[in-house]
């Protein structure tokens, strides 16, 4: 009997070295818990000071209104505001940001081009706009 065993117990303990140990299971890592707070207000483009620019950077809608009379476009942005005036001579676009959250908003950038698109002086345009 024991010579009837031995052939199996041979086969059994050669194929057990051919079965590769289970794999360790490594615990997957967990984040740390990320705090979730409120969309931050983005920071307002500080204005830059260009000769000619002075009397619209700074400025808020109604100032650039009595000015320029009511602009052709009022767009309202997620953070700000774009105002658009047209005269023969160019198109003006003045871009309006909060002081701070919750502040009045106040052009921190203008661009200026002809009705064909292309590029004009920003200066030139406001001194044109101003005098139609």
């Amino acid at each position: 009997m024991i010579k009837n065993i031995l052939p199996f117990t041979t086969t059994a303990l050669l194929l057990t070295g051919c079965v590769s140990p289970p794999e360790a299971r490594v615990p997957a890592r967990q984040a740390a818990p990320v705090e979730r707070t409120a969309a931050s207000f983005p920071p307002r483009p500080a204005p830059v000071a260009i000769r000619g620019l002075e009397g619209v950077i700074g400025k808020d809608a109604n100032t650039l209104k009595r000015v320029f009379g009511e602009p052709r476009l009022d767009v309202i942005e997620v953070y700000g505001r774009k105002l658009q005036f047209v005269g023969k001579p160019c198109i003006l676009d003045a871009f309006l940001y909060p002081e701070r959250k919750g502040g009045r908003e106040v052009v921190t950038y203008v661009d200026a081009r002809r009705s064909d698109g292309t590029a004009v002086d920003r200066a030139a345009c406001i001194d044109a706009l101003l005098r139609r």
